[in-house]
């Protein structure tokens, strides 16, 4: 039998924020924006569309030497530049503010000089308002995963220090309250648990490619039992989860056989990343390959079809779109933790991060990225850099 798994998304544990923002809240107070009901109306802004040039695919190299980039850091100010949206939609209710209250540091957190972030498809699916239920309450600060250098730190924080360069997702459950004061800002603030030491031989592009595309993929194999001599097909092998799907197997959980699918573009990226089979979905169907597999690891939204090529009693990991039964849905718990145990795998080269070609894009441009995200065509992930 089957066993399919769906992940509604992947993150970690998180205290709740409340329902509502008190009048003295920071973020309700610096934040003006274009609402639907009779609110201030947000500043012009610059067009984000501004045209750039010099975009590079990016990625760890075994041999890659340490990592020489610094982040100039300053006094802490009172203020921010940050994007922000107060109401649900499209790229346009995206508005980059100068005037954001940096956040304060809990007894737990550390205050990060953001240097680096990258998007996911929660991102714009939070942005559309599909979690509007259990989000937090607008304005908000989106963002989810950050790199970057502490610049201060709370009374109970024992691992880190000021100049520390870390990375992680700052949210600890991404359907459940996210925070109001995400990495896409100049600073944020996250708890220590969520987060982990960049690895040495990665820049900030790179680091910020990977918490919770690696947790994904982390956490999803586990939740199946994958083990060494197992086999995994993995659905969308070049996009963020899939590229690292595709490497864990192989690297960390020992599989003997990996095969993932793509389009004709990127079959050799998925050599390059560890499979043995790549299969090119615009000239073939996988559903009639005549092998089986231990576990599909379906990033993609293809269930039905996933469950004809697994092994009686094997397991289909979901990421998105319908699950045929008998599956289970459970959210993924993130941490710093998980990015501690993986990091040596990261720092030998064994695993890498792969940045979309047409990135980094800057600061500036991101509306562009959301824009090109939700195209659903990005290789690897999209990353946001440098943030000034």
């Amino acid at each position: 039998m089957s066993l399919c798994a769906s992940f509604s998304t992947t993150t970690s544990r998180l205290t709740s924020l409340p329902s509502s923002l008190s009048s003295s809240s920071p973020l309700s107070l610096r934040f003006s924006f274009t609402f639907r009901e009779n609110r201030i109306p947000v500043k012009s802004l610059k067009d984000p569309f501004a045209e750039r040039s010099g975009r590079v695919f990016v990625k760890a190299q075994a041999t890659a030497p340490a990592s020489s980039e610094a982040v100039k850091l300053t006094p802490v100010p009172s203020e921010m530049k940050a994007w922000v949206y107060g109401e649900y939609g499209g790229v346009d209710v995206l508005k980059l503010d100068s005037n954001v209250a940096v956040p304060d540091v809990k007894e737990d957190q550390v205050l990060v000089k953001v240097a680096a972030a990258a998007l996911n498809p929660v991102d714009a699916k939070r942005r559309q308002g599909k979690f509007k239920a259990t989000d937090s309450p607008l304005p908000t600060v989106p963002g989810y995963d950050v790199a970057g250098v502490v610049v201060k730190v709370g009374s109970e924080v024992k691992d880190f220090k000021v100049g520390d360069e870390v990375y992680g997702n700052v949210n600890e459950k991404a359907l459940e309250g996210p925070k109001q004061f995400g990495s896409l800002a100049e600073y944020t603030a996250v708890e220590e648990k969520l987060l982990a030491a960049k690895p040495k031989n990665f820049d900030f592009a790179q680091a910020a490619a990977l918490p919770l595309a690696i947790e994904t993929a982390y956490e999803g194999l586990e939740r199946t039992g994958f083990s060494p001599g197992k086999s995994i097909l993995v659905l969308n092998g070049s996009g963020g989860v899939g590229s690292l799907v595709i490497q864990l197997a192989k690297q960390v959980f020992g599989a003997s056989r990996v095969a993932a699918t793509s389009s004709t573009r990127n079959l050799e990226l998925l050599k390059s990343l560890g499979a043995d089979l790549a299969i090119d979905y615009t000239k073939e169907n996988f559903e009639d390959l005549s092998e089986k597999f231990d576990v599909v690891f379906d990033a993609i939204g293809q269930c039905e079809r996933a469950v004809k090529v697994v092994k009686e009693g094997g397991s289909v990991v979901a990421l998105t779109g319908g699950v045929t039964p008998p599956g289970f849905r459970f959210v993924v718990t993130s941490n710093g933790g998980v990015l501690k145990k993986l990091n040596p795998y990261l720092e030998s080269g064994k695993v890498k991060a792969i940045v979309d070609p047409k990135g980094p894009f800057s600061f500036a441009q991101l509306a562009e990225a959301f824009s090109y995200l939700e195209t659903n065509r990005a290789t690897g992930k999209v990353v946001i850099h440098p943030i000034p």
